[in-house]
């Protein structure tokens, strides 16, 4: 992944609404591609986001290559796109342990302590 690439992604998820679909969307992951995601409506539902700024953010998070839609009948079903965000993490983490991650770094480490 180029920087360029990189900071297209922050920006996308610098806004605290698109964070939000963000997170939500990875909630809602399956990995059969044809039962993940969300539709649209009901995002807009569980944000309490209008339609049409639901739609700009959405837009913005596709933009940036995190989010991928179906449609669905009369929906469009927005679901995240994993090999983006793991490649954001392997662009973050490329330079740690000389590139070998895995020595380091381990996903449960990167949990986030129970108060």
């Amino acid at each position: 992944m180029k920087t360029i690439d990189a900071v297209e992604v922050f920006a996308a998820l610098s806004q605290d609404t698109r964070l939000d679909v963000f997170r939500l969307l990875v909630k809602a992951h399956d990995p059969d591609p044809a039962k993940g995601g969300l539709p649209a409506g009901e995002i807009a539902s569980r944000m309490g986001v209008a339609p049409a700024t639901l739609s700009f953010h959405l837009k913005e998070l596709a933009r940036a290559g995190l989010l991928v839609s179906r449609k669905d009948g009369r929906s469009i079903i927005y679901r995240v796109q994993f090999e983006k965000v793991a490649a954001i993490a392997n662009f973050l983490l490329e330079d740690c342990c000389e590139g070998r991650c895995g020595v380091c770094v381990s996903t449960s480490s990167l949990e986030p302590e129970s108060a």
